[in-house]
């Protein structure tokens, strides 16, 4: 197990699996703050496009390294290309 906070505290470490879930969950929550909607709504949009494993899951090693404000303007152009993909079909 990781030394650090969580584990000083006697939480579990999260998992590969729900850390790449709580970045996706993150992403929305990012989105739909700066586009000025609700959570639930930027979710359906990305869920839509499948945006999550078309982008977010595998880009994650990439996506999480880079700053809060990149990742959501990512995320925004990504979904934007995606959406507009699926318009024009």
């Amino acid at each position: 197990m990781p030394n650090g906070l969580m584990a000083d505290n006697g939480y579990e470490y999260p998992s590969e699996a729900q850390l790449r879930n709580i970045f996706a969950s993150s992403c929305v929550e990012a989105a739909a703050r700066r586009m000025q909607v609700p959570a639930v709504e930027m979710y359906r949009r990305m869920k839509d496009v499948d945006l999550f494993h078309t982008f977010i899951y595998p880009c994650y090693d990439t996506l999480h390294t880079q700053s809060r404000e990149i990742v959501t303007e990512d995320v925004l152009e990504a979904l934007r290309v995606r959406e507009e993909k699926r318009r024009k079909q």
